[in-house]
């Protein structure tokens, strides 16, 4: 996300924004170095040999890219937006979790990241002060899930057990931004109940561990009803029809709708319980295809508003978009025909598409301020 609201300028916000705007790049290249390590150990951890292999790092993968790449992301943008000092300190700890899992210190990462989300969750309070809402309560609701999962992974409990709550932290926090557009279509009472419900049954099946169980009912009803009613009523269905970046935004955003719905399918049909392949699955149709399909549409606004930079978006991002899917579609056949060679052969294409997006926005981006007079 992109959508959290962002207050009316004030004196003592605008110091803050002044003051803080060199040393929030500081978690912000954590973040990215923890996206690096992750995927690396990703990679790793399908098989496919690299030097200086980790081990104990290799463990960490989920827990990188979660909680020390998104999370940290996640949280700097919240504090960007609210423009409050303290608000900071979620990334900064974030980030020196992430660090903490480069350097070998899981149990100090884990505290870390805990610490993390109730920073975040005070900063997504605060703003439901300013606005009650259901969707400020949703980004509320996420950052407590961020920090429920760091502390049972704290506490010992194995990472199918808690990925469940650090899930439910990327897709709330997600859904609820698009519910705040979802504003300007006057959604009605019963829809928002009906967002409310889905996101229950998700927090159900995370305290049940489902993802670590046989059987994964209410996650599954849970994801799916997410799936639904994001497509359903997301303002991208609108936009897929406007040209340009909005086009491309809203076509990412709703394929990322349909993966979320795919996982559920997938926990009806294929129990992440039954098979490490099972679980691969369902956890990447979440984390791959609609988390990362999100990050795709919403780049050029995050971007800006973390970095200062303009970013541009033409007919040639549709390249490591169409990849980045292709890669999900290689990765499920491969976990659904129980095919080690084919999930990792997903696994790259993944790892070639964010590439070929971080290399095509940075071009197209670099072109367009060359051209600028001046």
């Amino acid at each position: 996300m992109s959508g959290v609201t962002r207050p009316m300028p004030v004196p003592e916000a605008s110091r803050v924004r002044r003051s803080w705007r060199r040393l929030r790049f500081i978690p912000l290249a954590i973040a990215v170095l923890a996206m690096a390590a992750g995927l690396w150990t990703g990679l790793g951890r399908i098989g496919i040999p690299l030097p200086g292999e980790a081990p104990a790092l290799m463990d960490a993968h989920g827990a990188l890219m979660i909680s020390g790449f998104l999370g940290t992301a996640i949280s700097l943008e919240r504090a960007v937006a609210l423009g409050r000092g303290w608000a900071y300190g979620a990334p900064f700890l974030s980030g020196a979790g992430a660090l903490a899992l480069l350097l070998g210190a899981p149990r100090f990462a884990a505290l870390a990241f805990m610490l993390s989300g109730a920073v975040l969750l005070a900063a997504s309070a605060s703003i439901a002060m300013r606005h009650l809402a259901l969707f400020t309560i949703m980004l509320a609701v996420a950052a407590a899930c961020w920090s429920a999962g760091s502390l049972g992974w704290l506490l010992g409990h194995p990472t199918p057990a808690v990925v469940g709550w650090w899930l439910d932290f990327l897709i709330l926090t997600i859904a609820a931004e698009r519910l705040e557009l979802g504003r300007l279509a006057s959604l009605s009472t019963s829809s928002q109940v009906a967002f409310a419900a889905a996101a229950v049954l998700l927090l159900i099946g995370s305290a049940r561990s489902e993802l670590a169980a046989a059987w994964a009912p209410f996650t599954a009803a849970g994801l799916l009803g997410c799936a639904v009613w994001l497509l359903r009523y997301d303002l991208a269905r609108r936009t897929v029809r406007l040209a340009g970046q909005p086009r491309f935004a809203a076509l990412s955003i709703l394929l990322g709708h349909l993966w979320l719905g795919t996982a559920g399918i997938l926990l009806v049909i294929t129990p992440p319980g039954a098979t490490a392949f099972a679980y691969d699955a369902a956890v990447h149709a979440i984390t791959v295809g609609f988390v990362l399909s999100m990050i795709f549409g919403h780049a050029p606004i995050i971007l800006p508003a973390l970095t200062g930079m303009r970013v541009r978006i033409n007919a040639f991002a549709y390249a490591p978009l169409g990849l980045l899917h292709v890669s999900m579609l290689v990765r499920l056949g491969g976990d659904m025909a129980e095919r080690s060679d084919l999930r990792a052969m997903g696994a790259i294409l993944t790892v070639l598409a964010l590439v070929g997006y971080i290399v095509t926005l940075a071009v197209t981006s670099g072109a367009a301020a060359a051209r600028r007079p001046g």
